[in-house]
């Protein structure tokens, strides 16, 4: 639900109060200690999905997110979040009394986060901000790196996620792909198909598959190059 805050209004400015208003300060930004391995997988899912939803969704990563406009401790910093609307870019901080919640967050559990109690408090936040799908990436952990939870009835509820087949996800309409990384142990990525063959591409993958279409463009250049000036010389020995 958004909040239309009033105006003040020329009586409200000469009105006199018992007291002066205490303004609530809501922080756009805060320094959080990351290990490389967090970094990278943070940034590649917030690239691969700024590039697939730039024209149709908000897509954050590392901004705060408020949920009670009367305590600014209340606060979540998601690894990604997406809000499916109207892209702004404008943005710093999110107030759910504002904007509503965000329809997605993905949190990546890195060796420096402590695992169990720190877990259940955030949870517990998930489940307050009225986020729709919450998605828990561990890569270190090799026999369940991903957990869903999805809002059914108001609540948030994991889901059962297969280790043979990849998971819907219902508010992107993508699927999430774990695959082994050399250097992380696993990957986090997004499919558009089930199969996992249409995968959202990183910004290294975009640049090699450039990379190679230039190549293939100009090795056709060349031959095309080759066969015109084999024709012309048997055009000019023809004509001889």
């Amino acid at each position: 639900m958004v909040v239309v805050q009033p105006k003040p209004t020329s009586s409200t400015s000469q009105r006199r109060y018992l007291r002066a208003p205490v303004p609530v300060h809501f922080r756009s930004e805060e320094e959080v200690p990351e290990s490389r391995a967090h970094l990278r997988i943070r940034t590649a899912l917030w690239l691969m999905l700024e590039r697939e939803f730039k024209d149709r969704a908000i897509v954050g990563s590392e901004q705060f997110v408020y949920w009670d406009p009367t305590d600014p401790k209340q606060c979540l910093s998601p690894d990604i979040m997406v809000w499916l609307g109207p892209p702004d870019h404008s943005w710093t901080s999110w107030k759910i009394w504002e904007r509503g919640a965000p329809h997605l967050a993905v949190e990546v559990i890195s060796d420096s986060d402590a695992r169990d109690r720190p877990w259940r408090r955030k949870f517990a936040a998930y489940q307050r901000t009225g986020v729709l799908e919450l998605v828990r990436f561990e890569p270190a952990d090799a026999r369940n790196p991903l957990r869903i939870w999805d809002r059914v009835d108001g609540d948030l509820v994991e889901r059962e996620v297969s280790t043979l087949e990849r998971e819907h996800s219902e508010v992107l309409d993508l699927y999430w792909c774990v695959e082994p990384s050399p250097e992380f142990g696993s990957m986090l990525r997004l499919s558009r198909d089930s199969a996992g063959l249409e995968r959202l591409l990183t910004d290294t993958e975009v640049a090699e598959v450039e990379a190679e279409g230039r190549r293939i463009a100009e090795a056709r250049s060349e031959a095309m190059e080759v066969e015109l000036r084999a024709l012309k010389a048997e055009l000019a020995l023809l004509r001889k």
